[in-house]
């Protein structure tokens, strides 16, 4: 019944910008956080930055703390990346999430995960 629908990847040059978009459905509220992770071949899942979904507090990796910012709609069912000053190394595939864990930015079972959306900087 969950369903999270990423949208808004693409390859951009290092120093350019993408913005992200998650379309949730079916989400109770049990899922008190939302997020976003990636992942690179050969490399654990990591959390980029996660939002409350009831009262908007955010957090973000150190390493995209200052260029990245998370942000959701009033209706709390749709989930933005604006990502700015884009890295090499911000190649991965970037994926939506939405659970519990998700408030630590941590991989679970229990966490529900979109389809992914490839972003490559080069």
């Amino acid at each position: 019944q969950v369903q999270l629908v990423e949208s808004g990847g693409g390859l951009v040059q290092p120093g350019g910008s993408l913005r992200l978009s998650c379309a949730a459905s079916g989400l109770t509220s049990n899922a008190y956080c939302m997020g976003w992770f990636r992942q690179v071949p050969g490399k654990e899942r990591e959390g980029v930055a996660r939002i409350y979904r009831s009262g908007g507090y955010t957090d973000y990796a150190d390493s995209v703390k200052g260029r990245f910012t998370i942000s959701q709609d009033n209706a709390k069912n749709t989930l933005s990346l604006q990502m700015n000053g884009l890295e090499p190394e911000d190649t991965a595939m970037y994926y939506c999430a939405a659970g519990l864990f998700v408030c630590m930015m941590r991989t679970h079972q229990t966490n529900y995960w979109g389809q992914g959306t490839q972003v490559t900087v080069s």
